[in-house]
């Protein structure tokens, strides 16, 4: 039961941009209990470990239907 409740906690925060399935950092941090600035402060220093895909910045237009679809997401509307 608690396998199938971390699914669907996960599950919600997958989306499909770009024709794949990504995550927001905000919501990888909070999986990993760490700060969304440490996330991305690990990731940039340590850039090779990582798929040359493995991160990327939203567009505008990705970034308002995204907010347009998750009212949980509404944050996302004024930032950078």
């Amino acid at each position: 039961m608690e396998k199938e409740l971390s699914n669907i906690i996960v599950d919600d925060k997958i989306f499909i941009i770009r024709g794949i399935q990504v995550m927001i950092d905000r919501d990888l941090a909070d999986l990993y209990q760490v700060e969304t600035k440490r996330l991305n402060e690990q990731v940039k220093r340590n850039i090779k470990k990582f798929p040359n895909d493995f991160m990327f910045q939203l567009m505008d237009e990705e970034k308002n239907e995204l907010v347009a679809k998750c009212d949980r997401l509404e944050k996302l509307k004024h930032s950078t």
